[in-house]
């Protein structure tokens, strides 16, 4: 935690501050981490001289929390006591160069956690809900899509209905394949639990090849045209594979596929989309804007798969909105578990704001999150709606948050690997 120091100078002190005669200071940065849903969430609280006025962010890296929270309690969170929180750019720009290394999803994620909370703090200071800083709403609510698997098409094709039924007109629907790790399935139903433990079950990329597409097309025929229908390939496929995926799942007709190819191989999208009219969706591995910029040029992509947090925040992540509008590019911010109740809301208002925006991945939080942050949103009728109080809507209530500590680093950071059947290591 971050705190006051009467004895420290503010480095690099903006000069217009004193001039206007601003009262209003930061007085403390506080990060609290809780885990309410199984993944850590790592909370950023702004603080202020005013009574009751202060700002939250989410800066939660599940993978790297530990190191996320050093950036902000050391670093980061020092350099912002005693300054006004009025100039979100400006703090934003002068933080990020304080690394001189500027970039990576650490850094991403802390300064995102800060930039949060004080977009929230501002609106809240001007009694205004957050999306009517950004230009108010362009649209009532943000189309949501929710998850699906199954071993078959008709398990899964069944849940699809349901989930229809729930109000959602998008589904993502993912298909497990027979003594393979497939993402976004659960459990492989031949491997025992101490091999899902250790990781030790491969990813066969071939037989995914092989049976993901006609499983998609068949979930088609049988639940028609009036869903849409999405799929994550979680970057686990080499250009010449994703090549032969597309051409696969043509008659599905998907609304779009998610992460066909790992960001180091981003160079091939353009090729990708020039050859196949299977939408593109790519992003969520991003932790800077420039990541996305030539993809967006020509346009490689059909949408923008934006984590506000690993982006820095909403001060970089509306200027990609806004470009995105200009290309003709689509968001599908992405909006798993792991992305706290308070990102989704600061998400949410930039939705609701945007023109360009698509769809937005809605997290289905158990009870528990509800708790730990009061005012959570939840998905209805298959969208989500922003709150009308000041700020983004969405509070942290400290005590019941202590009652779900965070597992061991290493025990979330498994989820992210991965073999091939020759024993080589995949991306996740």
């Amino acid at each position: 935690m971050a705190q006051p120091d009467a004895r420290s100078d503010i480095l690099a002190p903006a000069p217009w501050v004193e001039d206007r005669g601003a009262k209003i200071r930061i007085t403390a940065v506080s990060t609290f981490l809780t885990a309410p849903h199984g993944c850590p969430h790592l909370v950023v609280r702004v603080e202020t001289n005013e009574p009751g006025l202060y700002g939250l962010g989410c800066a939660s890296d599940p993978q790297r929390t530990l190191a996320v929270r050093s950036v902000l309690d050391d670093y980061l969170g020092p350099m912002l006591v005693g300054r006004d929180p009025d100039d979100i750019e400006d703090i934003h720009r002068l933080l990020l160069n304080s690394a001189y290394w500027r970039g990576g999803s650490v850094t991403g994620n802390a300064l995102g956690g800060i930039d949060v909370a004080l977009w929230d703090l501002k609106a809240k200071r001007l009694g205004a809900p957050l999306y009517s800083l950004f230009g108010g709403r362009v649209r009532t609510h943000a189309e949501a899509y929710t998850h699906v698997s199954g071993a078959d098409a008709d398990e899964i094709a069944d849940k699809v209905v349901a989930a229809r039924e729930r109000g959602y007109r998008h589904v993502r629907v993912q298909a497990s394949v027979p003594g393979s790790d497939t993402y976004g399935t659960g459990a492989a139903a031949s491997a025992d639990a101490r091999a899902l433990r250790t990781r030790s079950v491969p990813w066969d990329s071939a037989a995914y090849v092989r049976t993901v597409p006609r499983v998609l097309t068949a979930v088609r025929t049988r639940v028609g045209d009036e869903v849409e229908l999405l799929h994550d390939v979680h970057e686990r496929l080499d250009p010449r594979q994703a090549r032969d995926f597309l051409r696969r799942v043509e008659d599905a007709g998907l609304y779009f596929v998610e992460d066909l190819l790992a960001p180091e191989d981003a160079s091939h999208f353009a090729a990708l989309r020039a050859g196949s009219p299977v939408p593109l969706a790519v992003g969520e591995l991003f932790h800077d804007v420039g990541q996305f910029l030539p993809l967006l040029d020509g346009p490689a992509i059909d949408f923008a798969r934006i984590r506000v947090p690993t982006l820095g925040g909403l001060t970089p992540a509306r200027k990609l909105a806004v470009y995105c509008e200009l290309r003709g590019v689509r968001l599908a911010p992405h909006g798993p578990a792991d992305v706290s109740p308070v990102a989704q809301a600061a998400t949410l208002a930039m939705n609701i704001s945007s023109h360009a925006f698509g769809v937005q991945e809605a997290a289905v939080f158990k009870p528990a999150v509800l708790d730990v942050f009061p005012g959570t949103v939840v998905a209805n009728d298959g969208a989500l709606s922003p709150h009308e109080t000041p700020g983004h809507g969405v509070d942290f209530d400290e005590v019941a948050a202590r009652r779900y500590p965070v597992p061991e680093p290493l025990e979330h950071d498994r989820w992210a690997l991965l073999r091939n059947t020759d024993g080589s290591v995949q991306r996740p």
